[in-house]
């Protein structure tokens, strides 16, 4: 049978045979991985299990899973297959949402993902603007690091995302746009400006101190951790490891050594409340820039489309304003 003649029986096979219940099942399975705890959840016999996982690798006509000591463990065939399962499930779901939203009167739903270091006017512009439609939509807003929010945007669990820039593949399923660069600033405590001002830039007296550092495998992580290298000196094992401005916030309040790296337009709004303090150093380099993620098979809706413009209108806005005040 050649590649193409296989491919067509694929095809016919499992538009025709392929049911949600099999798509169910596999979920089931690469939840527990057992045969005995899928059918403890499903409600229904091992034996019934068993006979449906053979049906689906019938269907799919490749063994979809390793029988070991360990449980079932995927093939490359079943990690393809379980993916389709996965986002197919998480489209009905989501089909499911928008229906239920143009019940009630609205024309559709749009779900944001949002890094919690985006600045407040992109963030601004994208909740306005899709909270003026007219006729409305129905949002959600879910909030997580960029490779959170990346990981969500493959799973289909949300549309699109305003985080950092990936400085590595995001997949082919994922259009990645950078929108906005923003400016680098150490922040301290307010009561240890004075204290740890004194001489210049010094990246190995500052490795001593108390670090804050973003989760482990994000673009802002990478950085923190190339800034150090470049300079000969190895980063420093942070104390807190958070995302979260307001945790930052309370952290600095608390420890005269604690220090990290934020946004020079997030810091002004930090230092306005009075507990903490930039350096007055001038770093030489960027953060990751600010990107906008689309999920490709949105990437033609009209609401994502009118959104992503009103995105770069406002980083317009914003660098423009900047730059102003320089």
């Amino acid at each position: 049978m050649t590649s193409s003649d296989h491919s067509a029986r694929l095809r016919h096979t499992a538009g025709s045979r392929l049911k949600l219940r099999h798509l169910m099942l596999l979920q089931s399975v690469e939840r527990h991985r057992t045969l005995s705890r899928v059918a403890l959840e499903l409600k229904v016999s091992q034996p019934a299990i068993t006979k449906a996982l053979h049906e689906i690798e019938d269907i799919f006509m490749a063994s979809l899973f390793e029988r070991t000591s360990r449980g079932l463990i995927p093939t490359a065939a079943g990690r393809a297959v379980l993916r389709f399962a996965q986002v197919t499930l998480a489209d009905m779901a989501s089909t499911a949402e928008v229906l239920t939203a143009i019940e009630t009167g609205l024309i559709g739903r749009v779900r944001i993902g949002i890094t919690p270091q985006v600045p407040e006017s992109l963030l601004h512009a994208a909740l306005t603007h899709l909270l003026d439609q007219s006729p409305r939509v129905s949002v959600l807003s879910r909030e997580g690091t960029t490779d959170e929010l990346v990981e969500a945007l493959s799973a289909r669990e949300i549309d699109c995302a305003i985080g950092r820039s990936f400085d590595h593949n995001v997949g082919v399923d994922i259009e990645q746009e950078p929108v906005y660069e923003q400016e680098p600033c150490l922040l301290v405590s307010a009561g240890s400006r004075t204290r740890l001002a004194r001489g210049p830039l010094d990246w190995a007296r500052l490795a001593k101190l108390d670090w804050i550092f973003p989760p482990p495998n994000t673009p802002m992580r990478r950085t923190f951790s190339t800034i150090f290298l470049s300079v000969g000196v190895q980063p420093p094992s942070p104390i807190v490891e958070t995302m979260s401005l307001r945790t930052i916030e309370t952290v600095l309040r608390n420890m005269p050594n604690g220090v990290t790296i934020l946004a020079k337009d997030l810091v002004e709004d930090l230092v306005q409340r009075g507990d903490c303090a930039a350096l007055p150093y001038k770093l030489s380099w960027n953060l990751p820039p600010v990107s906008l993620f689309v999920s490709r098979h949105m990437s033609n809706d009209p609401t994502i489309r009118s959104l992503a413009t009103a995105i770069r209108l406002a980083a317009q806005r914003t660098v423009s304003t900047v730059r102003l005040t320089r």
